[in-house]
């Protein structure tokens, strides 16, 4: 099988240091201050290594996207991604319009470091704002107030980068809906092309999980959802993902591959990875993930067993689940030839487990689209275990 004939590819970087843990992350993310010196050097050369490892896996195919998450990638500086980047130029073909994303957090930032970023190679920020309220931000633990979020949104203008997200989070400790839809209003007024608007949720092994905040009621939670959807959709942007508003053709280039069931090499610490290779009766399917510790994984360049931890093939009985999981978060959901591209397996498989969401009006009725209907975005956990169920019933 030629590589034209493989989903698309991708490539995720994550860097793990951030200068606090903030007590709702969950994400492999270590809090290491103000005023720490990270091992820039040593981290781009494990890397280089790492990417260098997963080559033959990646087998020549173009990279349509690179994302650089964390953590705090922002604490890097920009030498840190020209030199990344030029070498993951020179050992993969990069799509001549690929989008190039950064994580940023706005408490992290010094003076002219978005420009250096912007000429190293990086076409998209993701900024972390939260929310514009002090008081609301120092709840979160964010190490940035309201003014640094617009100063820094001002300077990533400034240094030319025309591709922005903000990243914005409702249903806040005490939140009200007009607290909510302030917060819209302020992001709305910076004209960014995408915006993430999603609620806080309380994850295991999170501060907030151990000491629950107050945090608003159901019925509070639903009013902030259906008024600031409005809100949005109001001001051009468009839904097209449970949580992403962008404007046309402004949506995430490398979430849309990972939801659309593509593939992705992850480097870094704990990065995962998704890779998809001929097999006997369609494509075989692992996922893959590296060392979790950052120190640990700094360890992994001088060992013989590199840096992954782990490895697992997707078992066919799981492959609709893993699909549906991606797919059914895309508002439009994606044509049922995707299955098939995807998986290299023909429909029925994936058919079959969705007769009794569909019988329950969860999925909308279209003989060539899977879609989750109004409903069943409202409530895509339930129509997932519904899906995850009818395998048990297989079984």
């Amino acid at each position: 099988m030629s590589a034209s004939a493989l989903p698309p590819l991708s490539l995720y970087v994550h860097v793990p240091w951030c200068v606090r843990k903030c007590p709702y992350c969950d994400f492999n993310s270590h809090g290491v201050g103000q005023s720490a010196e990270l091992p820039e050097a040593s981290y781009l050369e494990a890397l280089i290594a790492d990417l260098e490892a997963d080559l033959p896996l990646a087998a020549g195919r173009e990279l349509v996207s690179i994302f650089i998450g964390g953590g705090t990638p922002s604490l890097m500086s920009g030498d840190f991604y020209e030199r990344l980047l030029q070498a993951v130029a020179r050992r993969l073909p990069l799509a001549a319009d690929i989008e190039i994303t950064l994580e940023a957090n706005p408490g992290t930032l010094e003076r002219g470091r978005f420009a250096h970023y912007r000429a190293a190679g990086i076409n998209r920020l993701s900024l972390g704002v939260q929310s514009f309220q002090d008081a609301q931000l120092a709840a979160l633990g964010r190490i940035h107030g309201g003014d640094d979020a617009v100063a820094a949104i001002e300077e990533a203008r400034q240094a030319g980068f025309d591709n922005l997200n903000l990243d914005l989070m409702h249903g806040l400790p005490q939140q009200t809906p007009a607290l909510a839809l302030a917060d819209l209003d302020r992001a709305l007024s910076l004209s960014p092309e995408h915006l993430s608007w999603y609620q806080l949720t309380l994850e295991p092994n999170t501060e907030f999980h151990a000491f629950p905040p107050s945090l608003p009621v159901e019925e509070v939670l639903w009013d902030i959802q259906d008024l600031g959807h409005e809100r949005l959709e109001a001001a051009g942007l468009e839904r097209y993902e449970i949580s992403a508003y962008a404007r046309a053709g402004r949506g995430s280039r490398h979430n849309l591959n990972y939801w659309g069931f593509g593939d992705y090499l992850g480097i870094g610490a704990g990065a995962h990875g998704k890779l998809s290779a001929p097999g006997a009766e369609g494509l075989q399917i692992q996922r893959r993930w590296k060392s979790r510790l950052p120190d640990a994984y700094l360890r992994r360049l001088h060992d013989p067993r590199g840096f992954v931890a782990g490895r697992a093939d997707i078992d066919e009985r799981e492959l609709p689940l893993e699909f549906t999981m991606n797919a059914l978060r895309l508002v439009e959901g994606v044509p049922l030839s995707t299955w098939q591209a995807h998986t290299g397996r023909g429909s029925r498989a994936l058919l079959d487990r969705l007769v009794a969401a569909r019988e329950k009006g969860l999925l909308v009725e279209d003989a060539d689209w899977l879609r989750a209907s109004p409903q069943g975005l409202l409530f895509l956990n339930e129509l997932l275990a519904l899906i995850d169920d009818e395998r048990a019933s297989e079984g």
